[in-house]
């Protein structure tokens, strides 16, 4: 039997609100890349709701058609056409997902050519430490893409098999097997990518403690 699991939660970089008087200083400037980077994701946090409902339905209709029989093979037919319809959804919402993402990582490259002109060498380390951490995020975010992306291929596969009259059960074995080792991946890409979002938002902290910049919303 499959074990499906559960939905991935996602921490965003939140968007903090800060006051400064830089007058367009490097520090600034980083500052207003970050909060357009976060905007960027807005698309991406709107999504982790419907996306973890449909996970939820999907589990719902993979468990019932799993006990039922052969004899009644339309009522699986039906339910595993709902689920591919539910793959459908879901795929439409990751690739919503991933532009958000990559339009984020578009806008987080311009941070670069203002570090170079950080005169403080603190607040440059700072800055630089933070660039590292946060440009792991975004290419630990592609490889979770990646591997929830396979997992559907995988998912949209096992719906076509149940609808098979003469399934054999290694077969559905074989199937089963690689579904869990590609969510096994996800998961681990998935508890990176959290964990670097944590870290992210430490580096930003650091960062702005080290420039003077006072966050009216800390995420502390």
């Amino acid at each position: 039997m499959l074990k499906r699991f559960g939905p991935y939660v996602i921490l965003l970089l939140s968007l903090a609100i800060m006051t400064g008087c830089f007058n367009g200083s490097p520090e600034e400037k980083i500052h207003k890349i970050l909060e357009k980077t976060a905007e960027k994701e807005g698309d991406f946090n709107e999504n982790q709701v419907p996306l973890n409902e449909l996970e939820k339905k999907e589990k719902e209709q993979y468990e019932k058609i799993i006990k039922l029989g052969m004899d009644e093979y339309q009522q699986i037919i039906e339910l595993s056409d709902e689920a591919t319809k539910n793959i459908d959804e879901r795929e439409d919402i990751i690739e919503k997902e991933q532009s958000s993402m990559q339009s984020s990582k578009e806008q987080f490259k311009k941070i670069d050519e203002q570090i170079g002109k950080i005169e403080d060498e603190k607040i440059k380390k700072e800055a630089t430490e933070m660039k590292k951490v946060m440009s792991e995020r975004y290419s630990t975010y592609d490889d979770l893409y990646d591997a929830y992306q396979q997992s559907l291929v995988y998912d949209r596969e096992l719906y076509e098999l149940f609808k098979k009259e003469d399934l054999k059960m290694d077969e559905l074995q074989g199937q089963i097997e690689k579904i869990n080792n590609s969510y096994t991946k996800v998961l681990k890409a998935n508890d990176q990518f959290n964990a670097l979002t944590e870290k992210s938002n430490q580096k930003k902290e650091s960062f702005y403690d080290s420039s003077g910049i006072e966050m009216a919303d800390s995420t502390k």
